[in-house]
């Protein structure tokens, strides 16, 4: 499939047919690498995505305990 550059504002930019967008499934964050003459595109990914619901998972599942953490800070292995 070939794309022409277009005029917007100052920059250029391409359209991306719905199909395309569609097909990999692409979200309103994108984020770009240029390597090796290409531009690659890409869904951002947000900085602790699915924190939340683990840390919920954890609570629910009696996980969030931290006395074993405690057992580790003291076992003098720390210097």
């Amino acid at each position: 499939m070939h794309v022409n550059l277009v005029k917007i504002g100052n920059s250029r930019g391409i359209r991306l047919p719905k199909g395309v967008i569609e097909a990999a499934g692409l979200k309103d964050e994108l984020a770009l690498e240029v390597r090796d003459g290409e531009v690659i595109v890409r869904n951002a990914q947000t900085t602790r995505n699915g924190w939340a619901e683990a840390a919920a998972a954890c609570r629910a599942a009696e996980e969030a305990a931290l006395g074993d953490w405690d057992n580790t800070i003291n076992d003098g292995a720390w210097s």
